[in-house]
């Protein structure tokens, strides 16, 4: 079957992530503590009482997610991002069957803390499974083979201790257009980016206000130029900054 899975499936403890000596300790202790397990795609939800946690790939916020893809008619490829983060959890019952949630207080995150259950370091977001954490695909839709394959995003604390090329959680959509780009924000780094279509090159990379949670949209103004704008919200499940911008940007 093609494509061959684009994001993280599955988990074993030896691919727990030692980015640094707090960052081991602490998803060593998460799996640990909690007894986690994890058996693929299809990991079952367990029940406290049995003293296990399960551990999925992808997660809630993991995979492709709701950005959805882009096309390139003319290229016949398909751009595809994804998060490799996990969800891990167990069913608890409800006590009071007439509330909307039933939280159990078994980590420091917090009732209602969206990032409680994710596979990572709430301090830093930093997933606790070795990278890629996040992806750029480029798909031929022709014969469902991988094009080229790129990290996505950045953590700049991580790059200074050595570790490159990791990509990052991210959430939002891609939109190609017919001059050979692929735009892209989504990435918690609050950066906006545009590829080259054919090779999966980054070409162009600007700062924005907050992370773009969002699919970017393009329009032709009166003036003959072409625009490229990205919402600037931030935020959200992936706990990055928060903003309020629209930003537009006019190609070239």
């Amino acid at each position: 079957m093609k494509p061959v899975p684009l994001a993280r499936m599955s988990m074993k403890k030896e691919d727990l992530y030692d980015l640094t000596k707090e960052h081991a300790q602490f998803c060593k202790d998460l799996w640990e503590k909690n007894n986690v397990f994890s058996e693929g795609p299809y990991t079952p939800w367990v029940t406290k009482e049995t003293g296990r946690t399960a551990l999925t790939f992808p997660g809630a916020i993991g995979g492709g997610n709701w950005g959805g893809v882009s096309f390139d008619p003319n290229l016949q490829l398909i751009f595809a991002n994804v998060g490799n983060n996990g969800q891990w959890g167990y069913l608890v019952k409800n006590p009071n069957p007439n509330a909307k949630y039933a939280y159990d207080k078994v980590t420091p995150f917090g009732p209602g803390n969206p990032a409680r259950f994710r596979f990572w370091d709430p301090n830093t977001t930093w997933p606790c499974q070795k990278p890629p954490w996040g992806e750029f695909f480029a798909i031929d839709a022709k014969t469902g083979d991988i094009a080229w394959r790129v990290p996505l995003g950045s953590f700049p604390e991580a790059e200074a201790k050595g570790v490159k090329d990791a990509g990052t959680p991210n959430l939002g959509g891609s939109i190609v257009t017919a001059g050979g780009l692929v735009f892209i924000a989504a990435t918690v780094d609050s950066k906006f980016r545009a590829f080259d279509s054919k090779s999966g090159k980054v070409l162009w990379t600007a700062n924005i206000d907050a992370p773009g949670h969002s699919i970017p949209s393009t329009y032709m103004g009166k003036n003959g130029k072409q625009y490229v704008v990205i919402p600037a919200g931030g935020g959200g499940f992936l706990q990055g900054p928060t903003g309020d911008s629209l930003i537009a940007f006019a190609l070239p």
